[in-house]
């Protein structure tokens, strides 16, 4: 579980949403309400962003796509043979549309009969997965503390359709942090759940304590950034012994 040591460096940068606590858990959730509502997974997501904790079973849904990336239903007919995204004009035809069913994530059968959602605020669960919806320098900081420490490569994911997958359940299987722009993915867009041009990071479990750890450790301004930046950089270059770039003569 989550300390609030570590969750309090995320109070540093005043998001104008709570991120959420999402879990895939195989039995039902004990201390939360189940969903009142039916509603798409990603519709889910925005309730919690919103503070309302709850858990949601296979008869909360209203889209057979968050069913079938939770591994609760498989998808079937005119959606895995891409008639139906071939209907909606998102591709060209059922060919282009059918590869979607292809790669997309999705959990094990079996593995999670529920989904939990919580606001931090009120996390009583160990999250799998934590949502958080930023603007460009809160997502910036997020990812450097991802590779602060081992250099890893940042790595976005996403398809034309089910943004769910890639947003919920890519991170939860894979061990991998994801991100994606706002207004992008049919379902979410069309919806109008988020505001356009943020970013939806995604912080899968074995990432998130350590992730919380380099936030209280590493500089989130970096100095380069500063007013004083080119100054900091051009004695960095003199302390290294590394010359200013020769100019190109023209002609």
């Amino acid at each position: 579980m989550l300390t609030k040591k570590e969750v309090s460096v995320l109070e540093k940068f005043r998001f104008n949403l709570t991120p959420v606590g999402v879990s895939f858990p195989a039995d039902k959730p004990e201390g939360l309400p189940r969903l009142k509502e039916k509603m798409a997974l990603c519709e889910m997501l925005k309730r919690a962003q919103e503070g309302e904790a709850f858990f949601a079973d296979r008869d909360s849904h209203t889209c057979e796509a968050g069913l079938h990336v939770l591994g609760q239903e498989d998808a079937s007919g005119p959606f895995v043979s891409g008639k139906f995204g071939a209907g909606l004009k998102i591709f060209e035809g059922p060919r282009a549309a059918s590869r979607l069913y292809r790669y997309l994530p999705r959990i094990g059968n079996g593995v999670a009969d529920y989904v939990a959602f919580s606001p931090l605020n009120k996390l009583s669960f160990d999250p799998d997965v934590l949502v958080v919806l930023a603007e460009a320098d809160q997502t910036e900081i997020l990812l450097r503390a991802l590779s602060y420490k081992n250099g890893k490569m940042w790595s976005s994911k996403f398809s034309a359709a089910i943004g769910c997958a890639w947003v919920l359940v890519y991170p939860y299987i894979t061990g991998e942090l994801n991100y994606t722009v706002t207004g992008l993915g049919h379902g979410m867009k069309r919806r109008k759940l988020f505001p356009e041009g943020k970013q939806l990071v995604s912080i899968p479990f074995d990432l998130l304590s350590p992730m919380l750890q380099t936030l209280q450790e590493m500089p989130w301004v970096l100095p380069a950034y500063k007013p004083d930046g080119m100054e900091f950089v051009g004695g960095l270059l003199r302390e290294l012994g590394i010359g200013a770039p020769k100019k190109k003569r023209r002609y």
